[in-house]
């Protein structure tokens, strides 16, 4: 027997279709319930089904208004604001295709996206770091004002049309942009139950931020696909006040990532009378938090994997809770395999690379601009995620690490030769390797090992990279050493430095 998880097809995305006018559906039948709320200690800002409605349909009518057209690319450069879905979705209703990005980017970093895509135009937050370009620019003040507009109608057609762009970085060093058809939004109904147990009472906080797409999707559209009721912390909420938030909220899941739940349990943690589960992704789980957090409030967390190139596809459930250290098991609707050199399928419990079939309607259409680099990624009929693991004869899969050098920064994928390429001609640095090191159990950091004639100022290397790097992709260590490790043929051994003491 090979492992191979194959329980029959999801049901097909209707045609015509379109994204945001799925996700806000299920809200028309109850317009007056609050489908976001904005929470701090001192109160919420709340936003119904039917406001948040009219707003998205007022925006996109603000997009056609100030000449795009539908199957125009759209860069946003915004900060954590609810400005983020409302400009995401109505951006998506007009049938413009927008691009998410992290306000963490400098204006370096966002350049090449801007040469490559060729927005239609670009939005941009107050504080936002954007290059200077010859690109329409709206402001606060102009898509804030949008909201008065008469509605727009939903630009319906082919699921398969381009729907949105995301970036992630690849191995190549260079970020890529992922395509997204409409049809991605249909593929997360298999969350639903296979990871979530979300139902249209649920009041979900994400502890994420607006503009991190981990929010955007379990946070905030997959709540109100449900026509539940989506939570997200205040801008500049501290860790200390999350656990106030879900008692004051009747919270009754919690998503974030596993670094915030590290810091949710540094804290007193009270009881949580209307709490059913905790949701986790980003990164791997470790085990000490799950059972910290069991301990604490008596719930379990559900984990669970995906990537940028297709929605999250493996989890635990509160139907499938999983075993101690594994992922979970492919959601019933997909088809997932453990491949092995040969690209098939390796027999039960042998290590391989996870593999998704490329009829899951959640895969993204492809790299836009990069069809070699599209084609790379497939054998066959599977599209390889690049991570390694094992499934057991009942569909469970062990996560068994990266087949390549790529980070996890917090939730972040990270690509070290993007970190390379940004500190190489720093002054002083005759070579740089870059990787992720465990500094504790469950916490890896970036770290930058160089060779130098003699150490240099940690605080300079500190700006400089900052002044080239998000927040996230910025190394916290920096190793001066005598040589890089290297193999035969001279290329860089990243493994051979995870080995290295960090203080």
């Amino acid at each position: 027997m090979t492992s191979l998880f194959d329980e029959g097809a999801f049901a097909p995305c209707p045609s015509p279709f379109n994204l945001a006018a799925h996700v806000l559906a299920a809200g028309q039948a109850t317009p007056d319930k609050i489908a976001l709320a904005i929470v701090k200690p001192t109160g919420a800002e709340r936003w119904s089904y039917a406001r948040l409605t009219a707003a998205v349909l007022s925006t996109a009518t603000g997009l056609l208004e100030a000449g795009l057209v539908p199957g125009d690319v759209l860069l946003m450069r915004l900060g954590n604001t609810v400005d983020f879905p409302i400009a995401y979705l109505g951006a998506i209703a007009a049938g413009i295709v927008p691009v998410p990005t992290s306000s963490q980017l400098t204006a370096r970093e966002v350049a090449p996206m801007i040469t490559h895509l060729r927005p239609a135009a670009i939005l941009r937050g107050d504080g936002i770091a954007c290059p200077e370009t010859d690109v329409p620019i709206f402001g606060r003040e102009v898509f804030e004002g949008w909201h008065g507009l008469p509605p727009a109608s939903w630009h319906m057609g082919d699921p398969e049309r381009l729907a949105y762009i995301i970036y992630t970085s690849g191995t190549s060093g260079v970020p890529r942009a992922v395509g997204h058809a409409h049809r991605a939004i249909w593929a997360r109904q298999m969350m639903m139950q296979g990871w979530y147990g979300l139902g249209a009472s649920d009041r979900l906080l994400h502890a994420g931020a607006f503009n991190w797409t981990y929010t955007l999707g379990t946070g905030l559209m997959d709540p109100w696909t449900m026509g539940a009721t989506a939570l997200i912390p205040a801008a500049g909420t501290d860790p200390a006040q999350l656990a106030l938030l879900l008692k004051r909220n009747d919270v009754t899941i919690f998503a974030a990532a596993p670094g915030v739940y590290r810091q949710f349990l540094k804290y007193p943690v009270p009881p949580f009378p209307k709490l059913r589960h905790g949701l986790a992704a980003g990164e791997k789980l470790a085990e000490p938090i799950r059972i910290a957090w069991h301990e604490a409030t008596g719930t379990a967390i559900y984990e669970a994997f995906g990537m940028s190139e297709c929605s999250t596809f493996i989890s635990s459930s509160p139907t499938h809770p999983g075993t101690s250290g594994a992922l979970g098991r492919p959601q019933a609707g997909r088809r997932v395999s453990i491949l092995g050199e040969a690209g098939a399928p390796v027999p039960f419990g042998e290590p391989g690379t996870i593999a998704v079939h490329r009829s899951d309607p959640g895969l993204m259409l492809g790299y836009v601009g990069a069809p070699e680099e599209t084609a790379e990624r497939f054998a066959g009929d599977w599209f390889l995620t690049g991570d390694q693991g094992a499934m057991a004869e009942d569909g469970e899969i062990r996560y068994l690490g990266r087949g390549d050098d790529m980070m996890n920064a917090g939730g972040y994928r990270v690509s070290p030769i993007e970190v390379e390429s940004a500190l190489a001609d720093l002054p002083g640095i005759t070579e740089v390797g870059v990787t992720d090191v465990a500094v504790k159990e469950g916490v890896n950091v970036i770290a930058a090992f160089y060779v130098a004639a003699e150490p240099l100022d940690e605080t300079l290397l500190q700006a400089r990279a900052a002044e080239r790097l998000a927040r996230y992709k910025q190394p916290r260590a920096y190793v001066r050493v005598d040589a890089l490790p290297r193999n035969a043929n001279g290329k860089l051994v990243r493994k051979a430095l995870k080995d290295r003491a960090i203080s």
